[in-house]
């Protein structure tokens, strides 16, 4: 799934990829380098399909990777959810379970 992030102190977002997402954080790809203990506001995006289109959170860098290759340089990241609202943590837990329809959800 795509991901855009923004840091605090920086306007322009910067894209990435997810690799992997729990109800506690996300790993991502992206060849922007951040430093480990930032904080990023991250939105991700799910299939157009999907009855709701993203979900947003704050996360925190806790880990990072470097993969070098020929000519360019490739970042992955671990990132704790730090803050998240009520609606984007349901759009979250509904996507893990495997569900985007919100309609479905019980509240």
């Amino acid at each position: 799934m795509p991901v855009d992030f923004r840091m605090n102190d920086e306007p322009n977002a910067g894209p990435g990829l997810v690799i992997n997402v729990s109800e506690a954080g996300l790993r991502i790809q992206t060849f922007n380098d951040i430093l480990i203990g930032k904080r990023i506001n991250i939105k991700v995006s799910i299939h157009k399909s999907a009855e709701f289109e993203s979900f947003r959170a704050e996360a925190e860098i806790i880990w990072k990777d470097v993969y070098l290759w020929e000519d360019w340089e490739e970042y992955q990241y671990g990132l704790k959810f730090v803050e998240i609202l009520n609606e984007d943590h349901l759009k979250l837990k509904l996507l893990l379970c495997g569900r985007s329809n919100l309609e479905e959800a019980s509240f």
